[in-house]
């Protein structure tokens, strides 16, 4: 009975941060999506397309569940990076919909297995694991992805999960913690001796 629960309350998450993930897309133009917003040019179309890839190894690869879209292989090195961005021949579209269909993959896969099922991940030091590993893993890391892109889209125009509140409220808290942060860096050396 706690398995059954375990799985179907990881896959509900994995669910519902997929669709938060989607959403941060909502509402932008293309070269926003597109655009290089870190030194290492994290941008929200890469994180959607370098999850697509990850779901497709770990529920597909990992189980004999190969996914039916092709991917290329984990242990192509040449490939290795181009996951994470657009070109400019993929339409958000294209990049959009095979995320959808390798989760509609990744939930077939989640469904007809059970949650202690067997799997190999040969890039893992230990290579042997179950469902509920991969279950966890790619929880983990939708949500790290997830978070990364609420951060970008808060960079390109503002929008974020917190509650609505106007230019000012954020503009006065951010000076709030800057002086927070300047009067604590102030008084650190005088702490530390």
């Amino acid at each position: 009975m706690i398995d059954e629960f375990a799985k179907e309350y990881l896959h509900g998450d994995l669910r519902e941060v997929r669709a938060e993930l989607l959403g941060k897309l909502d509402g932008l133009g293309e070269y926003d999506i597109r655009r290089p917003l870190t030194v290492t040019g994290t941008n929200l179309l890469g994180l959607v397309k370098h999850l697509t890839l990850s779901e497709a190894r770990y529920f597909g690869e990992v189980f004999g569940r190969p996914c039916p879209d092709p991917m290329p292989r984990w242990d192509d090195l040449a490939e290795r990076g181009k996951d994470l961005w657009a070109t400019e021949h993929e339409t958000r579209g294209e990049i959009v919909d095979r995320y959808r269909r390798v989760c509609a993959h990744s939930d077939a896969t989640i469904d007809a297995l059970a949650v202690d099922a067997a799997g190999h991940v040969p890039w893992w030091p230990r290579p042997d694991v179950m469902l509920f590993n991969v279950l966890v893993h790619m929880l983990t890391e939708t949500s790290r992805h997830a978070g990364h892109a609420d951060i970008l889209r808060e960079q390109l125009d503002g929008v974020t999960a917190a509650p609505r509140r106007d230019a000012a409220f954020w503009q006065e808290r951010r000076a709030e913690i800057e002086r927070a942060a300047i009067r604590f860096s102030a008084g650190t050396s005088s702490r530390t001796e």
